[in-house]
């Protein structure tokens, strides 16, 4: 047989074996710099620092400008009340004979509050009382009263 030309390792040699127990993690050196030596750093720690401080200027804006909000609000409240109303009237309006029969409604109501109030002298004072009475209610009893 013919002697094989098979080198064998030299036993010299010291395999390059790990001593760390096992489930270790290997501490390697990091290829990526730290957070602080990162450009968009110097741009994170502004808006952080903003919004941390963002409860703080809500704060104060609204306790400054508490009654002009306030009347805003209303307005736009106002407004938005105002447009459903129109909307909703509009969609009343083409539901056929619903907007004849509210106006016929609109016609015997105003007939029968004139016949009620406004013929006689007497009936026109009453309605004046009750207008009094519900003013104070509402407006309170230091009121003038016409």
């Amino acid at each position: 047989m013919e002697e094989s030309n098979v080198k064998t390792a030299d036993t010299t040699q010291t395999p390059d074996i790990k001593t760390e127990p096992s489930g270790a993690i290997s501490t390697t050196p990091s290829a990526t710099p730290p957070l602080s030596d990162q450009p968009w750093q110097e741009w994170l720690e502004p808006v952080l620092e903003f919004l941390a401080k963002l409860p703080d200027y809500l704060g104060k804006f609204f306790s400054d400008y508490k009654q002009p909000l306030i009347t805003v609000g209303l307005i736009v409240a106002g407004i938005i009340s105002v447009k459903l109303t129109l909307a909703l009237l509009s969609a009343i309006n083409d539901v056929p004979l619903l907007a004849p029969i509210f106006e016929l409604v609109g016609i015997g109501y105003t007939a029968w509050f004139v016949y009620r109030y406004l013929l006689q002298s007497s009936t026109r004072s009453e309605l004046l009382t009750e207008f009094n009475t519900l003013k104070s209610e509402i407006l309170g009893t230091g009121s003038k009263e016409g």
